[in-house]
């Protein structure tokens, strides 16, 4: 009987442990925060991987993740500065940056913080495309956009313990009706920007081959004007020399000897080489000299 009753006590004593020890560790995953609560407060709060203890029956545990989440916003209907309509479709990133502040103010709850999370990037997204026309709401969506909203937010958000990571628009369109329009306004705007930069072109091409055609005619010019300079001095050398022979009784009579071969030489043209002179002239008086 009594070997009976020490080894019930033995069992008791057994569960007793374990339920303490099932009630007491903690288990804290690389995912995740965990708020340790004590009559309803926070005590403290894990945020390590592994395994941790906590009071049994008067400390409670919670967990909250502590990763990258992603909200999708519902597609909603904005309008532009210059009162178009716009369809957006966007999605956050965002994370629990200070579980204390995100457990005080949303009770742990994501969904509260996702609710908070859609009125206060819908409101920026808002205010930031009342602020621009359609045209630069378009041309902005490779990030000036989504960088103008991240922006307007700031850190209001800071207040529950959510930071903000991204606000990206998965689509930022026209409602079907307007875009064939709006389409057809932005190409004649670009073709009348092409315009006149061609226009701008051609002009300053001609002025560029204006003004190549006066540097040409004035270095044409100096180029005659250096030309007849060097003829008038070659002439003067020439009458120079010519000068020089005639003074000089023997060269005198060898040049006048070789003008006159010269002008013999150009009075037998065509087939006929034969020279006919009467001996008077002066071509036979040098052959008689």
């Amino acid at each position: 009987m009594k070997k009976k009753f020490s080894l019930g006590m033995f069992v008791i004593v057994l569960l007793a442990v374990v339920f303490l020890l099932s009630t007491s560790l903690v288990v804290t995953y690389p995912n995740e925060y965990t708020i340790i609560k004590q009559f309803g407060k926070i005590e403290s709060i894990r945020e390590t991987p592994g395994l941790s203890l906590k009071v049994p029956l008067i400390q409670t545990a919670e967990t909250i993740q502590n990763e990258v989440l992603l909200y999708d916003l519902a597609v909603s209907d904005v309008m532009t500065k210059d009162k178009k309509s716009m369809i957006a479709d966007c999605f956050v990133l965002w994370k629990i940056d200070d579980p204390y502040k995100y457990t005080q103010t949303l009770s742990a709850q994501k969904s509260n913080a996702e609710f908070r999370i859609d009125t206060i990037v819908y409101n920026s997204l808002k205010n930031v495309i009342s602020s621009l026309s359609q045209e630069e709401v378009i041309s902005g969506r490779d990030g000036e956009l989504t960088a103008a909203i991240m922006d307007n937010i700031g850190n209001t958000l800071e207040q529950y313990g959510v930071k903000l990571l991204a606000v990206e628009t998965k689509s930022l369109d026209l409602p079907d009706e307007n875009k064939n329009a709006v389409y057809e306004r932005m190409i004649s705007e670009r073709n009348n920007i092409a315009a006149t930069y061609q226009a701008e072109g051609q002009e300053e091409a001609k002025e560029i081959s204006n003004n190549t055609t006066a540097e040409i005619i004035v270095m044409q010019s100096q180029a005659d004007a250096q030309a007849a300079e060097i003829i008038a001095k070659g002439e003067a050398e020439y009458m120079r020399i010519l000068s020089e022979a005639y003074n000089d009784p023997e060269k005198a009579d060898f040049y006048l000897f070789l003008r006159s071969l010269d002008a013999a030489k150009k009075t037998m043209t065509g087939n006929n080489k034969t020279l006919i002179i009467d001996e008077t002239s002066p071509i036979a008086q040098i052959f008689y000299q």
